[in-house]
């Protein structure tokens, strides 16, 4: 058994280099590992600071590949990774993530006992942000409903092969994440107690942007493929369990209402957003 871990990368020269030394450093995960780095598009550093790290690969004992892709897309990045992927326990990581030493090995243990289909990722921490806004509102949106539920995978979700045959080729969408997600019903989901840090954009302008790109890409996932939500599995956040929330943060209620409420004022945007 073997577990592939694939970053795909857009011009992500000042974070694919830290993301992959925190997978380089991992506890040793028990099975053959490797990170496949899929370049796609990039017109910055990216592909070098990642063959930069060969050395520090195969010192770690893990396999290093990176793919330059001259096609943009990260879901056409996605695909090639898993046709470059040995492994049959499979982990998709943001370029901008850090995962913590245990996380890895926590993956592939779980995983590999499994007795069907599973899916798991680790606990995600939101590093302090630079801006107020941010703050405020990344305290207030990891008191949600989502953020709370186990394995929620942004940033980070991985899966064993009986998972991953549930679809073929990753088709083109916005929200690869969810998609990913709710392909498993909440009892096939693993929470695993190891961390990993997913950094929030920064102010609201961005927050708008990104926010507006999560909106579109759940209703693009209602529209094509609407038996998925059965899988959804979240608690519902009722009026009365908001105004709990807005009253113990009303800094913090203020900054999610007011982006929630500029999505739905600004027009609709087109194509991939990163917001940073």
């Amino acid at each position: 058994m073997m577990l592939s871990v694939i970053v795909p990368a857009s011009n992500e020269e000042g974070w694919i280099g830290p993301c992959l030394d925190a997978v380089l450093a991992s506890d040793p995960p028990g099975i053959a590992a490797e990170v496949i780095v899929v370049a796609n598009a990039c017109r910055d550093d990216t592909v070098a600071q990642a063959r930069a790290r060969s050395g520090a690969a195969a010192a770690a004992g893990w396999g290093l590949t990176v793919l330059d892709l001259a096609e943009p897309g990260k879901l056409n990045a996605l695909n090639a990774g898993d046709r470059a992927a040995r492994g049959g326990l499979r982990a998709y990581l943001d370029a901008d993530v850090g995962v913590s030493p245990a996380l890895m090995r926590q993956i592939a243990q779980a995983l590999a006992a499994a007795p069907g289909p599973a899916y798991a990722s680790g606990t995600p921490v939101i590093p302090r942000a630079a801006s107020h806004m941010t703050r405020a509102y990344a305290r207030f949106w990891q008191r949600l409903p989502f953020a709370r539920s186990p394995a929620p995978g942004f940033g980070l979700f991985a899966m064993n092969a009986a998972g991953r045959a549930r679809w073929g080729d990753w088709p083109t969408i916005i929200s690869d994440d969810t998609f990913a997600r709710l392909h498993f019903a909440p009892q096939e989901r693993i929470g695993l107690p190891a961390t990993y840090t997913w950094p929030m954009v920064e102010g609201l302008a961005r927050l708008v942007r990104v926010r507006a790109r999560q909106d579109a890409g759940v209703a693009e996932l209602v529209a094509r493929w609407p038996h998925l939500l059965a899988n959804e599995g979240k608690p519902r956040l009722g009026h009365a369990a908001l105004a709990r929330l807005a009253l113990a943060d009303p800094a913090g209620f203020a900054a999610y209402a007011a982006v929630s409420l500029a999505v739905r004022l600004a027009p609709a945007g087109e194509g991939w957003v990163r917001g940073r």
